[in-house]
């Protein structure tokens, strides 16, 4: 059975496992080999052991936790952008729970919340022009791809990201 919470600083640790696992599984030949066999996680350790010990206001960690074990999770910041509205950073599902809804879950919980915060605000993420299946997955939840950049990626090297968008959230939590 999966339940769903709000993230603690204890969980920064199996969060920053499961972001690197899901980067070097899907990011595999997009960025490169040297950071994703390397420093991966001790880079996501740093960043979520941050995130959640000392937490941005507007931010906030949703996780799925499968009898204790953590299968999922997501991050948004509220009103990260003046124009495109609340940021959703991260989310990720450990492979062996795809396509079971987790991720649905975790996203529109975040949107949700958005909602709750400012029901004006857009809803917005990035998602690496390679990454197809994320791709289809945002498409498939109503989201419109806005522009294309090139941008440096925590392994030092330059990806291109899409802007995927939702104008309206309710949209998404419809």
């Amino acid at each position: 059975m999966i339940t769903y919470r709000e993230a603690t600083a204890d969980d920064a640790d199996p969060i920053a496992r499961l972001h690197s696992l899901s980067w070097q599984q899907n990011y595999r030949g997009i960025w490169r080999d040297d950071f994703l066999n390397g420093p991966v996680l001790e880079n996501r350790q740093d960043v979520w052991q941050k995130r959640l010990t000392q937490p941005s206001p507007n931010q906030h960690v949703i996780i799925a936790d499968s009898n204790g074990v953590i299968c999922g999770f997501a991050c948004a910041y509220a009103d990260e952008d003046l124009v495109w509205g609340t940021l959703l950073d991260n989310l990720h599902v450990h492979s062996d729970q795809k396509g079971r809804g987790v991720g649905t879950v975790l996203i529109k919980s975040a949107a949700r919340w958005s909602y709750q915060m400012n029901p004006q605000s857009g809803f917005y993420l990035w998602v690496l022009s390679q990454n197809t299946s994320a791709r289809r997955f945002y498409e498939r939840l109503g989201a419109t791809n806005q522009e294309l950049v090139r941008d440096e990626n925590p392994g030092g090297d330059f990806s291109d990201a899409f802007r995927y968008v939702w104008p309206d959230v309710t949209q998404l939590i419809g």
